[in-house]
């Protein structure tokens, strides 16, 4: 059971109400992450601005569901784990390519640099070492394009800590956790 209201957008007003129609439009419903975040426009307002920038980003929509899984399994969060893996498979991936995310691997070295990455920035808390910095590097990240894995990180955790501190239930076909919490 889900620990806050759910806002029903057809009660919605204001830029509320239209931010929630644009995320209907753009996913045929308004998946329940989003109305519990509706409860505060402003939050609204930040998730639903940093999706649209990222999706629009220099990583591209398949890697950035890519990270998301891999952070989802880390945060032991059902619902993006779920949700970042149909989005993902939307944007290009294969169920193998996106259980291999999950699971912080890639067939391709340049993926996996950025999987391992994040993974490392959230289990250390953003503790990473200027060799972590160079290996994606390596791999062909420039700076803006890091700066954007961290980017990605960062709105990942936002949707992880809502959805499992405030329980939102899962719309999405369920997907099963890698490891364990």
């Amino acid at each position: 059971m889900t620990r806050i209201t759910l806002i029903d957008p057809q009660n919605a007003t204001g830029t509320t109400g239209a931010q929630l129609a644009e995320i209907k439009a753009a996913f045929g419903v308004v998946p329940n992450m989003f109305k519990a975040v509706a409860n505060s426009p402003a939050a609204l307002t930040s998730m639903w601005g940093s999706f649209g920038a990222l999706g629009g980003g220099r990583l591209g929509a398949k890697l950035g569901e890519q990270i998301a899984v891999a952070i989802a399994d880390r945060n032991a969060c059902h619902y993006c784990l779920a949700a970042h893996t149909g989005l993902g498979r939307k944007a290009g991936a294969t169920a193998e390519e996106m259980a291999e995310a999950q699971a912080g691997r890639s067939a391709d070295p340049r993926i996996e640099a950025a999987l391992q990455f994040a993974i490392k920035v959230v289990e250390t808390r953003a503790g990473v070492t200027a060799d972590d910095v160079e290996a994606l590097r390596a791999a062909g990240f420039d700076d803006g394009e890091i700066v954007e894995i961290i980017a990605h990180i960062a709105l990942n955790l936002f949707t992880n800590y809502i959805n499992v501190a405030l329980n939102v239930p899962v719309d999405f076909p369920d997907v099963k956790l890698t490891r364990a919490a």
